[in-house]
């Protein structure tokens, strides 16, 4: 078999989902000569299907803001939050917090959403090779990244060479993976079990597209999305254990036992009929031990991937990505791609997801509740809607310092930083 070999990109990125689509559209868009690889055809499958209101910035930089308003996604007005007992929430509308066309975002259905970005990118000039898997990092003699070797379609060997490479692999975590580099979060170890149902139940008006999250008691919650074409995505999360305690192995059982607890997701999903398969996926958050090596930046999930209690996945996906691609422009005309370039990437790619993490902790925490901190501390309601938006990147050290009332505030993890090497001079 003979190996192709494909070079002077300058930029690579592997991986075709929203982080590596927008990296390599924001390149293209800087004038750089991009290709992508991806494995799998498009349009296909993919969970996380809700926006934060925040994704419209990056949505419009890429100049993809009108085909969303012309798209047959729903409109996402607010998040709305269940009891266990089934009462519903008054819901947060982002509009009553902000006056701009932002509040309004979208539920979208992946397969064509990912579609959209991976068109938008070719579009503008990057090279897309689909059904084409990378299976090894290329490097110098000197060890920095240089590319990837990958089999295209028909089963041959390519080697895609570039002076810098994007990993966007999503929770394949390419580079991760061969690394070593994954760390998992030490708490937030949940696993999620999810379907679709036809013609289930949509709440009225402005709440026909609002993302629910339904609580089971002490144990998870539900999240609810409304889809196109009529259908509604359903999943629960909660621990391993629990899921799967009392010997219950069948999903379809499982998530049927879990629906019968919480009487609003039951009344809804009632109404409709489940269709396809059950879909399980496990240990949801971790982060990657660097961000970069030298020829070598992660993006996306490929990174680090959250729980997805505030739909926080997307959001971080398109806006790391266009960070990526920024900060890969800023290396490329240096001149300069080694990981020190990606310190500040780094560094603010974690600050959101800390914000969002400590968030979260608190969701899980049984002491916590929205309402009992915001009865207790009204003049937070703005810095929780900001957090719940997707405007991550500001000081919420207040925030969280009045949210120690109610639960225990993870401190941020020390992983997440470039990997730099040590000149050999510096050992001597």
């Amino acid at each position: 078999m003979t190996t192709t070999t494909t070079a002077n990109y300058d930029a690579l990125v592997i991986g075709g989902g929203p982080a590596g689509s927008t990296a390599a559209t924001v390149l293209a868009m800087h004038g750089r000569r991009v290709a992508l690889v991806e494995r799998e055809p498009f349009p296909r499958y993919h969970i996380g299907e809700s926006l934060l209101p925040y994704c419209y910035f990056t949505l419009d930089r890429l100049g993809l803001i009108e085909k969303m308003k012309q798209s047959h996604f729903p409109k996402k007005y607010s998040v709305q939050f269940v009891s266990t007992e089934g009462k519903l929430s008054v819901p947060f509308y982002f509009f009553q917090h902000w006056d701009h066309e932002a509040a309004m975002t979208w539920q979208v259905l992946r397969s064509d959403f990912d579609r959209m970005l991976l068109d938008n990118a070719r579009e503008r000039s990057v090279e897309i090779l689909q059904q084409t898997t990378a299976r090894e990092l290329l490097r110098s003699a000197e060890g920095v990244v240089t590319g990837v070797k990958a089999v295209d379609a028909a089963g041959d060997a390519r080697e895609f060479r570039a002076t810098i490479t994007i990993d966007a692999t999503g929770r394949d975590a390419f580079a991760v993976s061969r690394n070593g580099w994954k760390v998992r979060d030490p708490y937030l170890n949940k696993i999620a079990i999810w379907t679709y149902f036809e013609g289930a139940k949509r709440d009225e008006g402005l709440d026909e597209g609002a993302t629910t999250v339904a609580f089971v008691q002490d144990k998870g919650w539900f999240w609810y999305i409304p889809l196109p074409n009529n259908m509604v995505s359903v999943g629960i999360v909660a621990e391993k254990d629990y899921l799967y305690g009392g010997g219950m192995r069948e999903l379809s059982e499982i998530f049927a036992r879990e629906v019968a607890k919480n009487p609003w997701i039951a009344g809804h999903t009632g109404a409709g009929k489940q269709t396809g398969e059950y879909w399980v996926t496990g240990e949801f958050s971790y982060r990657s031990r660097h961000c970069a090596e030298d020829g070598l930046v992660l993006t996306g999930d490929a990174f680090a991937f959250l729980d997805p209690v505030f739909s926080s996945g997307v959001f971080l996906a398109l806006k790391s990505g266009e960070m990526a691609g920024d900060a890969v422009e800023a290396a490329l005309a240096a001149g300069d791609v080694s990981a020190g370039q990606f310190t500040e990437y780094g560094a603010k790619v974690c600050e959101a997801i800390e914000a969002m993490r400590k968030l979260v902790y608190s969701f899980y925490n049984e002491r916590f509740s929205f309402k009992d901190f915001l009865m207790e501390f009204p003049h937070m309601k703005g810095d929780l809607t900001e957090c719940l938006i997707g405007n991550l990147f500001r000081d919420f050290d207040p925030m969280f310092n009045a949210m120690t009332k109610f639960a225990d505030i993870p401190a941020p993890l020390p992983h997440g930083a470039p990997l730099e090497r040590v000149p050999a001079e510096a050992g001597r």
